[in-house]
């Protein structure tokens, strides 16, 4: 399924790649990615000749009925893996170890540092838990990898996508051996993420923001409700005004029947 999934992206889409060579033709590697769009996990392994597995929502294979077992039969087919996210402790957990199995498979492994797709384009702070953790854990290099233009393919909320040519780039494979045996040191885990995501800015050229993606989502949701909360104040407002002028027109046009009346 990959090889159509895969060939079908590139013949709608024709995605332009730098630095395919970059990508080990055998061994573990973590693919290190921004995040613009779902697509994302479709569009990088439809580049590489070698499988990337990514983790997935357990939803997206335990959906039931036939929409749910295909939609399943597709993600397990482009090298999805699933992991209940119902607890935020324990999914971090579970994406960790799953990934240090595929890694010591000797295959690719592909995640998202910023934890959530970026909601306005910008380049997020890192979360250290998962990347900084399974480099350490495993000893496999990070390619920072950069997605150019693929939330213009198909924009959040988007289902249908559009015939945009997005891009990929693969930077030089990084090594943190100096920090072997210290993945419990959260200043450790910190400087790897940190440097990971220096790597991708470079290549993605994005503007870096210095908090979590999850955070500005809430912080662009809790704007969104106030706006929405004083939209509906104004016209609840203007609404009560519009009354007390009917009432006060009425009081005028009474005494102004009574002053005519004989």
């Amino acid at each position: 399924m990959k090889v159509t999934v895969g060939g079908s992206l590139k013949l709608a889409f024709r995605p332009w790649t730098e630095g395919l060579e970059n990508v080990p033709a055998e061994g573990p590697a973590i693919l290190a990615s921004n995040h613009l769009s779902f697509s994302d996990s479709f569009f990088l392994p439809a580049v590489l000749d070698r499988k990337v597995t990514f983790i997935a929502k357990a939803e997206y294979f335990t959906t039931p009925g036939v929409k749910g077992r295909l939609t399943a039969a597709f993600f397990k087919g482009v090298g999805q893996l699933p992991v209940d996210r119902s607890g935020a402790r324990g999914a971090g957990e579970a994406a960790i170890k799953s990934g240090i199995e595929v890694l010591e498979r000797g295959e690719l492994f592909g995640l998202y540092p910023e934890g959530t797709r970026s909601p306005d384009g910008r380049l997020y702070r890192g979360k250290p838990g998962g990347l900084a953790r399974v480099a350490l854990a495993t000893g496999a290099p990070v390619l920072p990898v950069a997605m150019i233009d693929t939330e213009k393919v198909q924009p959040p909320g988007k289902v249908v996508p559009k015939l945009i040519r997005p891009g990929i780039r693969i930077g030089k494979p990084l090594e943190f051996s100096r920090y072997q045996g210290m993945e419990h040191d959260r200043f450790v885990l910190r400087a790897v993420t940190d440097e990971v995501m220096y790597e991708i800015m470079k290549l993605s050229g994005q503007e870096y923001v210095d908090m979590y993606a999850t955070a500005m989502k809430r912080q662009l949701a809790e704007t969104a409700k106030a706006e929405k909360d004083a939209e509906k104040a104004e016209k609840e407002a203007a609404k009560e005004a519009a009354k007390e002028l009917q009432k006060e027109a009425r009081r005028e046009q009474a005494a102004e029947q009574r002053r005519s009346d004989p």
